[in-house]
């Protein structure tokens, strides 16, 4: 498996298409508490957990459930856990979980990488 985080607008997924070969169609990008593993890539992981917090759900727990099903996923995260800490709390809870969920797959990962500015920095 690997992890690719990075801020917004850095560009993970083109990193992602461009060094995995994918095709629009290989990717998965999340929006509510499903995640489709058939994909080889699963993209906006932050936007998973954050409908986890939502709905009172585990996202590690769910993400250890399906384990057998990402050995070979690249997750792609956006890097929410650097900067000014959030006043409001689901924010800050987003926030929170979602550097939870990075540092369990960045355990789990064969390769880590850090995107800024388009430009890959090999954390594992």
């Amino acid at each position: 498996m690997t992890l690719i985080i990075g801020g917004a607008y850095q560009g993970k997924l083109a990193f992602a298409r461009e060094t995995f070969s994918l095709a629009e169609e290989d990717v998965f990008t999340c929006s509510g508490t499903e995640i489709d593993f058939s994909k080889p890539c699963i993209n906006a992981l932050e936007e998973f957990t954050l409908a986890c917090i939502r709905q009172g759900t585990d996202p590690i727990a769910c993400l250890r459930e399906h384990r057998a099903q990402w050995e070979r996923t690249i997750f792609i995260c956006q890097d929410l856990f650097c900067g000014v800490v959030p006043i409001d709390t689901e924010l800050r809870t987003w926030r929170h979980t979602t550097g939870l969920v990075c540092q369990y797959l960045s355990r789990e990962a064969e390769r880590v990488s850090r995107i800024f500015c388009g430009l890959e920095q090999r954390l594992k």
